[in-house]
């Protein structure tokens, strides 16, 4: 599998933003407000899911969960609409949690997964964001998110996992720590892997929210585009 990489102007660029909005010290933790008109996706109704379509679980914080985008506009959506598209059968389900940290994440994956319908075929995970606004110890994000895989394996369900990087912000030695995270679990646990969710996103603020932290709905399509192929590959039984 290609994995996709996020060029060093890409880190830059989401470093100044993520030191303008660290005060915040959460990934979408505030209201959201309703979507703006202007920001709808102009999408064809799509045809119905069939009940028995395997189940694909999106795991993660506010960039899995639609900061500020409409009911149709955020990830679970359009990745629906692009595994359509590309006539892929399967039911996306929506499990993100604006300002969800690695810790708060570990504490609900078990209930996400006992209360679902049917096993899922599929988990995206994508948490970690948080840890790092926040100024959590590298090593905790590590264990948490370690914890979750775990947990995936022994019930034998196949993940996708998304990765963050650390803002230039944090310092060299923070940056040492967080960012081999993801690869390093990616291998361990041989799961399929997607470098950096923002990436290609974050260098056009015509795909940026005005907090330069948050993708806009042309900016998630960007991502659920990227992320469709990788689905499709990790979903069992695909050719």
């Amino acid at each position: 599998m290609e994995k996709r990489t996020a060029g060093w102007r890409s880190y830059a660029l989401y470093g100044c933003a993520i030191a303008l909005c660290q005060p915040l010290a959460a990934c979408g933790s505030a209201e959201t407000p309703a979507a703006s008109t202007n920001d709808k996706v102009a999408a064809k109704a799509a045809p119905a899911v069939p009940a028995d379509a395997p189940l694909v679980i999106a795991f993660g914080d506010s960039l899995y969960a639609g900061y500020q985008l409409g009911p149709k506009e955020g990830l679970s959506p359009q990745l629906q609409a692009a595994l359509t598209a590309d006539g892929v059968v399967a039911r996306v389900q929506n499990a993100g949690v604006s300002g969800d940290t690695t810790a708060a994440g570990r504490q609900r994956l078990t209930y996400v997964l006992d209360n679902a319908k049917v096993k899922p075929a599929l988990v995206l995970l994508g948490l970690g964001g948080n840890d790092m606004l926040r100024g959590i110890g590298p090593d905790q994000t590590r264990a948490n998110l370690d914890a979750m895989l775990a947990e995936l394996k022994k019930r034998e369900i196949p993940v996708l996992l998304t990765g963050m990087m650390a803002a230039p912000n944090m310092g060299s030695d923070y940056a040492k720590k967080f960012n081999p995270i993801y690869s390093e679990l990616a291998a361990k646990y041989d799961v399929s892997f997607y470098p950096f969710i923002l990436d290609k996103v974050v260098t056009d603020k015509a795909l940026m929210l005005g907090d330069n932290m948050h993708p806009n709905a042309k900016g998630v399509t960007m991502v659920a585009e990227a992320l469709a192929p990788l689905v499709e590959q990790a979903l069992p039984n695909a050719d």
